[in-house]
């Protein structure tokens, strides 16, 4: 089988399970009761969330520039539209084929000799690092606060705890003791675990977590950096928030609502699918469900607008610069021959 098969095989069948993950979150949807629901939303919302969403793009870009700074080739600066419009391109090139726009946005970057493919690319691991971080402290105040708390206590911490005749809190303490005992564990054990390719894997992409995490305390510029970072994943609050404004059946949940919303939605865009089709709305909805006592068609409305306003920003901002980048690298290829 050659490379161009296996290509076009993975794309089909990455096809077919977008159509899979559709099918199962929206079977048995009232579709009289879907299309009523979507006409209630205050689409002025929708409209400012998409418009945060460009910010983002241009805060990614802005911080990307600076990881660029230090593997620059070359006198001339990397400009910010040079790196807006290859994230903006990135994000539409995700929508066709997953995972493809780290590659795309290095690719695009190198073509303008500022940079090499293998320099920009190096900057992904700490990008992807510290936005890990992010989610995982995203993550702290929603074990303590709101609805996913209470979730969390009524439904599994409780139950457990009367099972086992023990305090729920006593179920924390012994997780907590057995989570600092596996790292003790490993720490002792790495050599023996690396010998093994399963925990070589997990070792480097733990060590990698470590190497992202200290490189951003070195660069030029770090200050910058972590201030890009926290404008970022505000923004992904906000627009989590704003989702929340447009959607009536939605009135009740708050802020801290909203920055679970925001965590499991970027569940729904690791799945390996083009633009997270599918996979968003079957993690947001089945996740609505339990924990807000929503029904399934409402969890879906609520997926579909949150999932769709970020597509049409992806489309709208990746095409525009996919024009503006065609001309761009046009107007340079003249200025060198002349």
């Amino acid at each position: 089988m050659n490379a161009r098969l296996k290509k076009i095989l993975k794309y089909a069948l990455l096809l077919v399970l977008v159509a899979v993950l559709l099918f199962f979150a929206f079977r048995g949807v009232s579709w009289n009761d879907f299309v009523g629901g979507l006409k209630s939303c205050r689409w002025g919302w929708i409209i400012a969330t998409i418009g945060i969403m460009w910010i983002i793009t241009w805060l990614r870009g802005n911080r990307w520039r600076i990881q660029l700074e230090p593997v620059r080739t070359g006198d001339r600066p990397i400009t910010r539209r040079e790196t807006y419009d290859a994230y903006a391109i990135c994000y539409l090139s995700n929508i066709v084929f997953p995972r493809s726009g780290e590659v795309v946005r290095c690719g695009l970057l190198a073509e303008t000799k500022k940079t090499t493919f293998e320099g920009a690319l190096g900057t992904v691991v700490i990008e992807r690092t510290w936005d890990l971080v992010c989610m995982v402290l995203a993550v702290v105040p929603l074990l303590f606060f709101g609805h996913f708390r209470d979730f969390l206590v009524e439904k599994m911490f409780r139950p457990a705890a009367g099972s086992m005749g023990i305090g729920w809190f006593w179920i924390l303490l012994i997780g907590l003791a057995v989570l600092v005992g596996l790292f003790f564990l490993i720490r002792a054990r790495r050599e023996q675990i690396a010998r093994t390719k399963a925990g070589a894997a997990f070792l480097k992409f733990f060590q990698g977590l470590g190497r992202g995490i200290a490189a951003a305390f070195k660069m030029k510029g770090k200050w910058a950096f972590f201030a890009y970072t926290l404008l970022i994943w505000i923004g992904y609050w906000l627009t989590s928030l704003m989702t929340i404004r447009a959607f009536p059946l939605a009135d009740g949940l708050t802020g801290l609502d909203a920055l679970f919303l925001m965590v499991v939605g970027s569940l729904g865009w690791v799945v390996p699918v083009q633009g997270g089709f599918g996979a968003y709305h079957f993690i947001v909805s089945m996740t609505l469900v339990p924990i807000y006592g929503f029904d399934k068609s409402t969890g879906l409305i609520f997926a579909t607008l949150s999932h769709e306003s970020q597509i049409v920003q992806m489309l709208l901002c990746g095409l525009i610069s996919l024009v503006s980048w065609y001309f761009y690298r046009r107007k340079m290829k003249t200025q060198a021959l002349s």
